[in-house]
């Protein structure tokens, strides 16, 4: 023990550390990025592709389809999904944890040039390599009420002032604004004109274009040089002067039989906050920057904002979600807890040891833990949230462990009379180092298992596993360091009277009692070691995936009913909508509203709605799905409270893959499944992916080969002449100096389809004919979108279990009832799958179950280390059982007063619990030998172990159950992410400290010969 004689020879190096550890640990913490939860890698990457015009169907065989094909091989790929939509595709992909991103996403790229065969006239593919971690916060530039024009037209003050203003914070890395509807130039020709003047559609399109500036290099004249450029372009303002064909000798202009104008397009998209019209902005965080600081930067530029340069124009820029206050709050609590947590534990000692000095030297071993953990976090640079301090909190007990154990051994050898105060402090050092070692080394090393998982679980838990390793590591170190410097100088003459060794005494013969007799030993054995299992076994809760953590808004998914137009929709829903929130916006009613959104998309909607005050919560859920979002005709209604872990499905929802071919089966089978799975979970919300209706209208347009020959056209110019009468015929595009705009040509809509048969077309031949004439215009229905999961069609019912209900128990109910029901109404070939969180979970416990027997392989072979020998290690090991059912036991008895199910934190604390229980078992295996070298009998060493190691033991434990207990009882917001864990390890040690004092010397005494007890050796 060289580091203690040095420590204790030279104190003024201890107190100079002490003081830069302070210095260092306070400079940590303040450059230390602060946020809610540690970052959380879920790698994705998005292929987008626009295609004007074309339907689902269409957007499936010609783009999705090849793509996908293409993207099979990709190194990292574990789940492959689409959408196609009507004219837009979506595919994301989803890698493992570790996946090279940079690499996988130049492959895709690559993998996209290869892909064949893809229509000409597509925006894209666009690739985006995107994290949840990104995501900062979202803000929402709303047009107030009577400002003038449309919020569209200031999208130059938007891009010019406020982008580059936020994108300037520190902490910001871009700002990216969603909700501008694009501008473009509409050629609107009137085709009844056009046909009077026998001008031909195709005709029209190839002519209905800016032409182009071409340069044609250089001409000497003279000594000059002059550049040749044809100025060939037309302007929006001269477009209409272009000649687009000839009758009689005549010209015809473009504005004989058209109108150019520069107009915005009519997005599907529609965003509304607070009742305005709005355009959303994304800001996104830069790598390692200070989320709390970065926020509080971007509400105090978006006050300046607001008062120089959006008030002003009409605009106001709010938030919609703020972070920052569950940040502030989460942390203020989690370091509240980290404090009463300190008091308990000191108190404790208090309680056992009775003196100031002897309180204050141990209680010295917490802040400098704290303080060199925090200069740990920051060298490997981590960050601090919820997560890292809960794992400080938890170690504040730990972190006194070795420090009691020491003190104690240092008081009994000065207390012997034969040593001065240095020597009883290095000599105490000395006698504890093997067991403060091993007791170390069990506690860190059953934590590197946690670290290997590397899923949602293990990243969420790195930092718990980290700051409870370093801490619990630093306090073994001030234990042998500070700890004897300090006592060799301030430990008084009095003795460490313990005001509770006559009740050690007594229990130490009750329990050398009770282990008396071999068949008692036995029958004691027996019961603690299947006792605990079958304990375990009945009252394990069920198991969710992760915790469901709440946050203070209600989210909403609205579904539409297919070929809804966007009028109808505005009119009918959204502008309702707004109605019957406008009052509880405005305080009339109650629950008053903090903010709304609704955000429109193709087929549906998303709402987002936030009280002013966070205990209305429950009472706006009830108000929204069963009075505001009632009666709205065309729409299907699902909500609850959204998560603070982001996004909008529960962490423990469940997703049901139907697969199948043709889509109208595939359809059946998912609304019958449907029914069956909600009559199996009563309560359950089933929200469909993409919507069960196959009912959104279409006209299909059949061409009549024979007649198109008689006009002197094929099949080819059809499908330009239809585009031209739906969403518009893209015919070049047009740069005004800043971008460029995409040039449609545009025909009138038509009110119905006999108005659109009745469409007259100037034709090759010189003949009139209505476009009735040319296709046989047939009323149909299709889907309005098509979803894909891993090259397949699908249709996925995310279920929301009710109340109460744990996601093992909706499988278990799902796998021996629903499934069999489903099974034969599936189409031919189709498949039912288990997706999303389920399979996660099932994952999951598969590595936890590996990970847990090598973390218990890790223990017997440190212990075998420590003691030399296979019995003793073994020995401690087989206490691991109380822990377990004391941890099982604590859930159930806390399940009963709040729902606490199951989930693989909570499991992580069951991993954990095996580096802290057998402490205990190694002390009194440690002192046993001991006693037993220094030639006292087996029932003497078990009696002087468990007299000497009983207070130590009690005061470990006390003070790391007390020193849990706050995190563990804590009602306030966020704390449900460690609830579970907490509730664990408190129950798990509680009730291996009680019973291992019972069953250890039961297993020690075994083989115990017969013997006339000798006395205890005197205890100084």
């Amino acid at each position: 023990m060289n580091l203690a004689k040095t420590a204790i020879e030279r104190p003024i190096w201890v107190a100079v550390s002490v003081v830069l550890i302070f210095l260092l640990g306070l400079l940590s913490i303040r450059g230390l990025p602060v946020q809610l939860f540690p970052d959380i890698d879920r790698p994705h990457l998005n292929i987008s592709v626009d295609w004007r015009s074309a339907s689902p169907q269409e957007m499936e065989s010609e783009i999705t389809d090849p793509i996908e094909q293409e993207m099979q091989g990709v190194q990292g790929l574990k789940s492959l999904t689409s959408n196609s939509y009507p004219g837009f595709t979506e595919i994301d992909m989803e890698f493992a944890l570790g996946t090279d991103m940079q690499r996988a996403q130049l492959d895709v790229i690559s993998r996209l040039n290869r892909v064949s065969g893809l229509p000409d006239n597509i925006g894209g593919p666009y690739v985006n390599n995107y994290s949840s971690n990104d995501t900062l916060t979202f803000f929402f530039i709303q047009q107030l009420p009577g400002a003038k024009g449309e919020i569209d037209d200031h999208q130059a003050l938007i891009e010019a002032r406020v982008k580059p203003e936020l994108e300037r914070i520190p902490g910001v890395s871009t700002v990216e604004v969603e909700g501008i509807n694009e501008r473009q130039i509409q050629i609107r020709f009137d085709p009844y004109r056009a046909a009077e003047l026998g001008v031909e559609i195709p005709v029209l399109a190839s002519r209905a274009t800016t032409d182009w500036d071409v340069s044609a290099g250089t001409l000497d004249i003279g000594r000059w040089e002059y550049k040749l450029r044809f100025a060939g372009r037309y302007d929006v303002t001269t477009l209409g002067d272009k000649v687009v064909d000839w009758r009689d000798g005549l010209p015809i202009y473009l504005r004989d039989v058209a109108e150019v104008r520069l107009a915005r397009e009519e997005n599907p998209v529609l965003r509304i906050q607070n009742g305005n019209t709005a355009i959303a902005a994304q800001i996104f965080k830069e790598s390692g920057a200070n989320a709390l600081a970065a926020l509080e930067g971007i509400k105090a530029k978006v006050e300046e904002l607001n008062r120089e340069v959006l008030e002003p124009v009409g605009l106001h820029m709010e938030q919609s979600f703020d972070a920052s206050l569950y940040i502030n709050r989460a942390v203020g609590m989690v370091t509240a807890n980290l404090g009463l947590g300190v008091l308990l534990s000191c108190a404790i000692l208090w309680v056992f040891l009775r003196q100031l000095k002897a309180t204050l030297m141990i209680a010295i071993a917490i802040p400098i833990s704290i303080m060199l953990t925090f200069c740990l976090l920051k060298v490997m640079g981590r960050t601090l949230n919820i997560i890292s301090l809960a794992g400080i909190a938890f170690a504040v007990g730990m972190v006194l462990d070795a420090a009691i154990v020491v003190l104690e051994s240092i008081y009994r050898r000065h207390e012997r009379g034969d040593l001065n105060k240095a020597e009883a402090a290095l000599a105490g050092t000395r006698q504890v180092w093997t067991a403060l070692v091993a007791s170390t080394l069990t506690t860190v090393a059953i934590f590197l298992p946690v670290l290997l998982l590397n899923d949602v679980e293990g990243q969420l838990f790195a930092d718990l596993a980290l700051t409870i390793a370093c801490a619990v590591t630093v306090s073994m170190v001030v234990a042998v360091t500070v700890l004897p410097a300090v006592a060799a100088r301030w430990m008084g003459s009095e003795r460490l009277v313990d005001p509770y060794d006559s009740q050690w005494q007594r229990i130490t013969r009750h329990l050398i009692r009770w282990t008396g007799t071999a068949p008692r030993r036995w029958a004691i054995i027996a019961l603690m070691m299947t006792g605990p299992v079958l304990a375990s076994w009945l009252l394990l809760p069920k198991m969710n995936y992760l915790p469901d953590v709440k946050r203070d808004a209600i989210d909403v998914w609205m579904s539409f009913t297919p070929g809804v137009n966007l009028k109808a929709q505005r009119e009918e829903v959204i502008d309702t909508l707004i109605a019957r929130l406008d009052p509880y916006m405005k305080g009339e009613k109650e629950p008053a509203l903090k903010n709304y959104y609704i955000l429109r998309y193709p087929g549906g909607a998303q709402i987002g709605v936030r009280p002013k005050e966070e205990s209305q919560i429950k009472a706006l859920e009830q108000l929204l799905m069963k009075q505001l979002l009632v009666g709205i005709p065309d729409t299907r209604a699902f909500g609850g409270q959204g998560s603070l872990f982001g996004g909008f499905d529960s962490e423990n929802g469940i997703s049901l893959l139907i697969q199948g071919g043709e889509l109208p089966a595939l359809y059946q089978a998912a609304r019958q499944s449907m029914a069956i799975v909600q009559r199996d979970l009563p309560g359950a919300q089933i929200r469909p992916e993409p919507g069960l209706d196959f009912t959104a209208p279409e006209l299909r347009l059949v061409p009549q080969d024979r007649r198109l020959a008689e006009v002197g056209w094929d099949r080819s110019p059809m499908p330009a002449i239809i585009q031209t009468f739906g969403d518009g015929l893209r015919v070049g595009e047009y740069f005004d100096g800043e971008e460029r705009l995409d040039i449609l040509l545009m025909g009138q809509a038509s009110a119905n389809p006999d108005e659109l048969k009745a469409v007259p077309l100037a034709t090759p031949s010189g003949r009139i004919v209505p476009l009735g004439e040319l296709l046989r215009v047939e009323p149909g229905l299709g889907p309005e979108s098509i979803f894909r999961a891993d090259g397949r069609r699908s249709i996925s019912l995310q279920i929301t279990p009710p109340e109460g209900m744990s996601m093992e128990q909706v499988l278990e109910t799902l796998q021996t009832k629903s499934f069999a029901a489903i099974r034969p109404l599936l189409p031919a070939g189709g498949e039912l799958r288990v997706a999303g969180n389920a399979d996660s979970l099932q994952q999951a416990l598969d590595n936890l179950g590996s990970i847990f027997l090598f973390a218990v392989m890790i223990l017997l072979i440190l212990l075998w280390g420590v003691f030399a020998s296979l019995k003793d290690a073994v020995l401690v090991l087989l206490t691991l059982p109380l822990a377990s059912v004391g941890g099982v036991l604590a859930l159930h008895l806390s399940g009963l007063l709040v729902p606490l199910p199951m989930d693989l934190l909570t499991i992580i604390g069951f991993v954990i619990l095996l580096g802290l229980v057998v402490n205990n078992a190694i002390l009194l295996v440690h002192q046993t030998r001991m006693a037993e070298r220094d030639g006292l009998s087996r029932q003497s060493a078990v009696a002087d172990a468990l007299q000497s190691r009983m207070r130590p033991i009690a005061m470990t434990s006390l003070t790391s159950i007390f020193g849990m207990l706050p995190l563990m009882l804590s009602p306030s917001e966020g704390s449900e992410i460690y609830r579970g864990l907490a509730t664990v390890i408190v129950g798990g040690m509680s009730c291996s400290t009680l019973f291992t004092l019972i069953l250890l010397p039961a297993f020690l005494r075994l083989g115990e010969q017969a013997e006339i007890p000798q006395p205890l050796r005197q205890r100084a």
